[in-house]
């Protein structure tokens, strides 16, 4: 082991993960002074205040592997006993850094989401006047530059903003001062714009991946400069993952949380099964059915935006032989009760995990079932067997993605294929606990 140092070297350091990251692996030991990010080489120096707080970060971490953004990174001390500063990237009088100046540069780390200018602006706006925003593509990725009308604006949106998110998870915000005195922009369109002069032509081209994106204003919940995080609204998200724009007749700006579904099959219905068709469209914390009304059954869910995609797509579907109503409750919530079936840690709501993925596949009910997490060795004859009770199979498909087996179940009618999802869904074959969703495609 290298000599103990205040100096700690962290490798494996993916382009995703920030100084921010590494900041918050350490700082519970002690002050860091300085930090040096060696992007080329995957690898990061932090300098803690004292060798002490070194010491015991490294003796933690000993024994606890360090991860950041899922990825394992691996720390020990730096031949450098002192980091100089013209070495440091994070010390305040870094040499290597551009000076302060007016102009950002930008890159996007990990960028699942579209980003445009509209997107920006709309991050950026919270620290002052921004003039102008141009984008680009390079071999670092998705860069911009920001033009801030004072120096200032630009040094506070820098302190606020680098190593942010713009989407929750991911959209990582890379920040460099510019050396340039002033942008150039010739048109204002989806790449560039120019605040100070809106009667600049836009040389539209089309571009189908951003047709129909909606307004950032009426979707994006910034938390104000000096909150803990920056997060774009869930409905934002929501929006890119469904390509562009939210779905037609969602607005995304509904905060009711708890659902009014009546005219339930009372022989047949009960609090899992009510689970396992609304977790299609969004976390569940607690369901009930009312005992004085048995048709009846309040379900809360975890947010308005989740709640208002379960009103479109399953009003008016058949379940068990009965349209199904569905609407927004009185009540804010559900109180917990005995009668009140609790589903808010269930490891069985389907957004925990993969969330874009699931709205992706949000849809109202179709004919045809998708099943995943099947047992490796299963045949088609053994998932007809599971499913076939509850209506006429025209066909199967069983194929693997990943080493990963899963199946396709076409039905007669959309009623038959609801009712085997919402009885089969998280049921056990042959030892698995599988999962079932709507598929989206007309035919295997």
């Amino acid at each position: 082991m290298a000599e103990p140092s205040k100096v700690i070297h962290i490798r494996n350091v993916g382009h995703e993960i920030a100084e921010s990251d590494l900041l918050q692996l350490l700082q519970p030991f002690g002050m860091v002074s300085k930090i040096v990010m060696l992007r080329a080489k995957n690898q990061a120096l932090l300098q803690m205040e004292d060798i002490h707080a070194s010491v015991a970060a490294l003796q933690y971490y000993s024994s606890v592997q360090p991860s950041v953004r899922g990825r394992n990174v691996y720390m020990q001390f730096s031949s450098h006993q002192e980091l100089t500063t013209d070495q440091s990237s994070h010390g305040r009088n870094s040499d290597q850094e551009s000076e302060p100046n007016r102009i950002l540069l930008v890159t996007i780390h990990h960028m699942i989401y579209p980003i445009t200018v509209e997107v920006l602006h709309q991050v950026f706006k919270a620290y002052g006047f921004v003039e102008k925003i141009v984008t680009f593509q390079k071999s670092a990725g998705f860069q911009a530059l920001i033009q801030y009308h004072s120096r200032q604006e630009a040094v506070e949106a820098f302190g606020s903003l680098h190593g942010r998110n713009i989407y929750d998870g991911c959209c990582q915000l890379d920040i460099q001062y510019s050396n340039l005195s002033e942008l150039q922009v010739h048109y204002n369109n989806d790449r560039s714009r120019d605040f100070t002069n809106p009667s600049l032509p836009t040389e539209q081209r089309p571009r189908t991946s951003q047709q129909g994106y909606p307004d950032p204003a009426g979707l994006y919940a910034f938390q104000q400069p000096g909150g803990c995080a920056l997060e774009m609204g869930r409905a934002a998200m929501i929006a890119a993952a469904f390509g562009g724009s939210l779905p037609h007749g969602v607005t995304g700006t509904n905060e009711r949380c708890t659902l009014i579904v009546s005219n339930l099959n009372t022989d047949k219905i009960d609090e899992d099964k009510l689970f396992n068709l609304f977790s299609l469209y969004g976390n569940i914390v607690r369901i009930k059915i009312l005992r004085n009304k048995p048709d009846h059954a309040l379900v809360e869910m975890a947010d308005g935006l989740q709640a208002e995609l379960a009103v479109h797509y399953l009003k008016g579907a058949i379940l068990f032989g009965k349209k199904l109503e569905v609407n927004y409750s009185k009540y804010p919530n559900i109180t917990p009760a005995p009668d009140a079936h609790d589903y808010l840690n269930s490891s069985l709501n389907r957004f925990n995990s993969n969330v874009v993925k699931n709205y992706r596949h949000c849809c109202a009910p179709t004919k045809m079932i998708h099943i995943s997490a099947l047992p490796q060795e299963i045949t088609e004859e053994a998932i007809l067997n599971h499913v076939s009770e509850h209506g006429s199979v025209i066909n199967t498909k069983l194929f693997e993605v990943n080493g990963k087996r899963q199946a396709l179940v076409m039905f007669e009618t959309e009623e038959e294929a609801t009712e085997a999802l919402v009885s089969k869904h998280a049921s056990t074959l042959e030892g698995n606990t599988i999962r079932i969703s709507f598929s989206q495609m007309q035919s295997i």
